[in-house]
């Protein structure tokens, strides 16, 4: 039997082209030929003069960099910009070193138990050189043995695109050769977490690290975590340590910072996804029992892009409302992957009822003004189902 197929759109809204600098306006238009083009010479043509301009610009303004990128009209052409400078960062970040930057994304699921108040988790590594000898150990980062990690956890933000011109600049400073050089000089706040009382919340942060390697080593060509990760969690959990405290430490292998920012955010979202429905299941089938999932698209203009996904589980047997996830969507997402993933941790957890709606839908409830979730029998009759 074939698979259905996902009919949500997407919800986000994109800055139209007219809003655009004559510069944006210009990649934007090389970045939509290459995508378009008929031949493969033209393509590489475009994505030539594609790195040849964000070579420019990553001699600049970081701010003005990731403008260039947020304000592409389509999650295409951000995806390709993404590309291009991904390539550009890979093969001319460091010209005559051999100094590899990297972050290694970590998830951590925090929670408070029952009756104790909230907390903060400092977001300053004790031992750094205790997580760099976890890694020599087990032979990461191909077994290189000339690396250091900042003593800091820290945000998407500082390592995203805006922070690139300058650790770039960093990199091509004598000192960035030094042993154990570890972006001194680099302005990397740590990044605390956050614990209200009386709930589990999942957070992203990211150990960043600096290697000296032979020219032309790519130190990151694993993409999975080897027999490092289970020490490392284990030793960052202790970093964590608080009385009454729940903590669960999922690091993700060390990237380059655009794809370790792109892994650990999708990282976050599907461990989040995974613990709303798992506890939310569990309260369903040991009350009322098997609930139905409905998967929607929403404007939302409290997010970054105007629009998000929400999943929501809800019986007929339960005279309460559904219970709601509100799924991100990030510059790089394809709707339809995002959806496929809620998809399969519904049928993972042994959910026979899943509904995608068609149709971008509101923000709030019209008469009750609460966050809108959809349960089966208020969804519109004139709206377009695909049951999986």
């Amino acid at each position: 039997m074939a698979e259905p197929a996902i009919s949500v759109p997407d919800p986000r809204v994109f800055p139209p082209v007219e809003s655009a600098t004559a510069e944006e306006r210009a990649l934007y238009t090389l970045a939509e030929t290459s995508l378009a083009a008929d031949s493969q010479q033209l393509a590489d043509q475009c994505d030539r003069e594609l790195r040849l301009a964000f070579a420019r610009v990553l001699e600049g303004d970081g701010a003005k960099l990731a403008a260039l990128v947020s304000h592409a009209p389509s999650v295409a052409v951000t995806r390709h910009l993404w590309r291009a400078l991904d390539s550009v960062w890979r093969a001319e970040a460091s010209p005559g070193l051999v100094v590899t930057v990297f972050a290694l994304p970590v998830v951590v699921v925090a929670g408070v138990e029952a009756g104790r108040g909230g907390y903060s988790l400092s977001g300053v590594l004790r031992e750094p050189q205790r997580l760099v000898a976890i890694l020599n150990e087990h032979g990461a980062l191909r077994g290189n043995r000339n690396f250091a990690f900042a003593d800091v956890l820290v945000a998407a933000d500082a390592i995203d695109i805006a922070r690139l011109p300058e650790i770039r600049a960093w990199l091509r400073l004598p000192d960035a050769l030094a042993p154990g050089a570890g972006l001194i000089g680099i302005d990397l706040a740590p990044a605390p977490i956050d614990v209200p009382a009386g709930g589990e919340a999942v957070h992203l942060r990211f150990v960043v690290g600096t290697a000296i390697a032979a020219p032309q080593a790519d130190l990151l060509t694993d993409p999975d975590v080897g027999r490092w990760g289970i020490p490392f969690a284990q030793a960052l959990g202790r970093t964590f340590a608080a009385d009454g405290a729940s903590v669960l430490v999922l690091p993700r292998a060390p990237q380059r910072l655009l794809p370790a920012v792109a892994a650990g955010r999708s990282a976050q979202r599907e461990v989040s996804a995974q613990l709303f429905a798992s506890n939310a299941i569990r309260r369903f089938r040991g009350t009322v029992g098997e609930p139905s999932a409905v998967i929607s698209a929403h404007r939302a203009p409290d997010t970054p892009g105007g629009g998000e996904l929400r999943l929501s589980l809800s019986s007929p047997f339960d005279s309460r409302g559904a219970e709601g996830f509100r799924c991100p969507l990030y510059p790089l997402d394809r709707v339809d992957d995002v959806v496929a993933m809620l998809v399969t941790l519904l049928r993972d957890c042994r959910i026979t009822d899943i509904r995608t709606l068609a149709g971008i839908h509101a923000d709030r409830a019209p008469d009750l003004g609460s966050t809108l979730l959809f349960k089966p029998d208020t969804i519109p009759a004139t709206a377009h189902v695909t049951v999986h």
